[in-house]
């Protein structure tokens, strides 16, 4: 798939938390998305509560001297 994207999902505590990254695949009421880190997170198709596509992360800056 490979779009970037934000997800917010709704915790078993009821709070709101984002997963921002790599759509990987979305079957089974499941959706994987890969983080920057390298980390792969499902998400519940019912614990969804928004979503959308994001640019890419701006490039990393070269450390000062």
């Amino acid at each position: 798939m490979g779009r970037r994207v934000s997800l917010r999902r709704r915790v078993p505590s009821g709070a709101y938390s984002d997963v921002v990254g790599e759509l990987q695949g979305w079957a089974d009421g499941r959706l994987t998305v890969r983080r920057r880190d390298g980390s792969v997170v499902e998400v519940a198709e019912a614990d969804l509560v928004a979503g959308k596509t994001v640019p890419p992360p701006p490039p990393r800056r070269a450390p000062r001297s």
